[in-house]
């Protein structure tokens, strides 16, 4: 078997639009409890600086943080 061409996978995502497993209206509601949480996370960390608590405290944080600010931007939509 060959490998598909380029033009044949591009031509292929153009008939399956991307459809988000996160609804368009909710997205700013799950957005804003992801930053709320990282916020929350990030300063229960900030008041116990130990190496046990990275990974109950800094890491959920981060991916909350991250997460959060993508949802935010797609909710919000960006504007050039």
């Amino acid at each position: 078997m060959s490998a598909p061409s380029l033009r044949g996978l591009w031509d292929d995502a153009a008939n399956s639009p991307f459809e988000s497993t996160i609804p368009k209206d909710s997205q700013f509601t799950i957005a804003t409890v992801l930053l709320l949480t990282a916020t929350i996370l990030t300063s229960l960390f900030g008041l116990d600086l130990k190496l046990k608590n990275i990974p109950l405290y800094a890491i959920p944080a981060a991916l909350a943080f991250g997460f959060g600010s993508v949802f935010m931007i797609c909710a919000v939509g960006v504007y050039v």
